[in-house]
């Protein structure tokens, strides 16, 4: 453990204590330090000692530390102050700045506003103003509500424009710090694009399914209708049940409208069933205008103006608004199934709120590296690249990450908030089928993190021994994660066991 880091620790232990001490209190006898802890823990040296062992240790890159919360006290370690690629662990410092800045119960706004007069027909005589922050929960459901709830407040007519306002974040709608050539040109779910105005996670569903007849076209259409933003070209047939299915899909973005192409070819066996496969928009806001066109349509409110991007007047009223679930929350599905969307969102809302500027990355990773110097830890010890940890480029050592786990759980307003976003062992998200023995369910809750040739775990765990600890166990240049994996389960099940009797006949 870096000298910093050691004695902001130590600091964080000592200073209540002293706080709470009399004026005037002498020293303690000095025999009296000698008295037994009863909360003592065993010595985890001679327990986890030999994982150091495996074959990883010399083919890999591993960095692991384990830190008893209770007192702050570095109580295992390899390789602590290293700083390796956390590939999704990333969250865990994007959960605890958001939780910090923001507030456990923030809310992303969606708000319809207008700027004229509504008259007794349910004409609007002046435009409507689409205004988002970047909801990454809202989907088309939510955002049918908004529109039949505009319908309900009274208007049936749009005499002026529709106009959409998405200047809540920059127009940069990639993540930074990913450029892999096969994910810009196949649009994959894990990379989707970031907006202010964003609608079902920039993602869609095409649904596949055989047609009524061998020889006849397959069935090919959009889980959810988005007018020209998304075209769907198919060459899909249909073949008898007994042939092996096949299925190419090609995506075409065009860079001007932000209008994306998907091109299916191949073939689909009878009584094969309804298949959903999912891809990445091209434009967040080419694809939120096309949804809610057809949304506004389905409410058989008319427009007689154009639809155009522009900002929203201050003196626009607002109309019907759709809040978000609070950032606690979120914070729940961003952690527990590793939502690279929601991380992003998250941190652009941050650096957002923090300027008062259009949200970038690099702002909230400003207000993130502000609250990582406010624990001691040196600007120059770390590479941070994005929010959700969809990059190569990040670098981190696991005593960096306790030392976050550390603030949150040890805060008693926010610790339980940050506690419940973890995946739970035995439970759910990503640590749902591990853990999962008998005595291990609902003790382990951790953040798992992987890219090709990095697999990592972090989190906080209750030890056999009643003591609780904090944990960050990086790998990275490994060719199997089935190795690591294992490893990281032998890790966390000798934590589980520490104190416990062996069974009868055990060694």
């Amino acid at each position: 453990m870096s000298s910093c880091l050691r004695l902001l620790l130590t600091l964080l232990v000592l200073l209540p204590a002293a706080l709470s001490a009399p004026a005037g209190a002498q020293e303690p006898a000095e025999e009296s330090a000698e008295l037994p802890d009863p909360y003592a823990s065993f010595a985890l040296g001679e327990v986890l000692g030999p994982l150091t062992e495996d074959r990883l240790f010399e083919d890999s890159e591993v960095g692991l530390q384990v830190v008893r919360v209770r007192t702050g006290e570095e109580v295992f370690a390899h390789e602590p102050d290293t700083p390796l690629v956390p590939a999704s662990v990333t969250k865990i410092l994007t959960a605890a700045v958001a939780l910090r800045a923001l507030g456990p119960a923030w809310r992303f706004r969606t708000e319809l506003l207008t700027d004229g007069e509504l008259t007794p027909e349910g004409v609007l005589e002046g435009n409507l103003y689409v205004r988002g922050t970047g909801d990454p929960t809202l989907v088309v459901e939510k955002l049918w509500k908004l529109t039949r709830d505009l319908k309900l407040a009274g208007i049936v007519e749009i005499e002026g424009d529709v106009v959409f306002d998405d200047t809540y974040f920059a127009d940069d709608h990639l993540i930074p710090g990913w450029r892999k050539k096969v994910d810009l040109a196949n649009g994959p779910t894990y990379f989707a694009p970031l907006g202010a105005l964003s609608v079902n996670f920039n993602t869609v569903t095409i649904l596949v399914a055989p047609g009524p007849e061998v020889g006849q076209p397959a069935r090919v259409e959009l889980d959810t209708p988005a007018a020209t933003a998304v075209v769907l070209e198919s060459e899909l047939v249909t073949v008898s049940k007994t042939t092996r299915a096949s299925l190419e899909i090609e995506r075409e973005v065009d860079e001007r409208s932000g209008a994306v192409t998907f091109r299916l070819a191949g073939r689909v066996p009878m009584e094969s069933g309804v298949k959903r496969h999912y891809r990445a928009v091209g434009h967040p806001r080419t694809h939120f205008v096309g949804v809610f066109a057809e949304l506004l349509l389905g409410q058989d409110i008319a427009v007689n103006g154009e639809w155009r991007i522009d900002e929203t007047p201050d003196d626009a009223e607002i109309r019907v608004s759709l809040v978000s679930p609070p950032v606690a929350e979120i914070l729940n599905h961003t952690n527990k199934y590793s939502s690279n969307f929601m991380a992003e969102h998250l941190l652009r809302a941050v650096g957002a709120e923090a300027t008062g500027e259009p949200g970038t990355t690099a702002a909230g990773l400003a207000v993130l590296e502000e609250y990582l110097g406010s624990l001691g830890i040196p600007a120059g010890s770390y590479e941070l690249v994005n929010g959700s940890g969809l990059s190569r480029d990040a670098r981190m050592a696991p005593s960096l990450v306790n030392a976050v786990i550390l603030d949150m759980v040890r805060d008693p307003a926010l610790g339980p908030e940050f506690m419940a976003s973890l995946a739970v062992g035995g439970v759910d998200g990503t640590l749902r089928r591990r853990f999962s023995g008998d005595e291990q369910v609902g003790l382990v809750r951790g953040k798992t993190g992987s890219l090709n040739g990095v697999y990592c775990l972090a989190g906080v765990i209750v030890g056999g021994d009643g003591e609780q600890y904090a944990f960050t166990f990086l790998v990275n240049g490994i060719r199997r994660t089935r190795p690591v994996r294992a490893l990281h389960d032998r890790f966390g099940t000798a934590l589980l066991e520490l104190g416990r009797e062996p069974a009868e006949g055990g060694s």
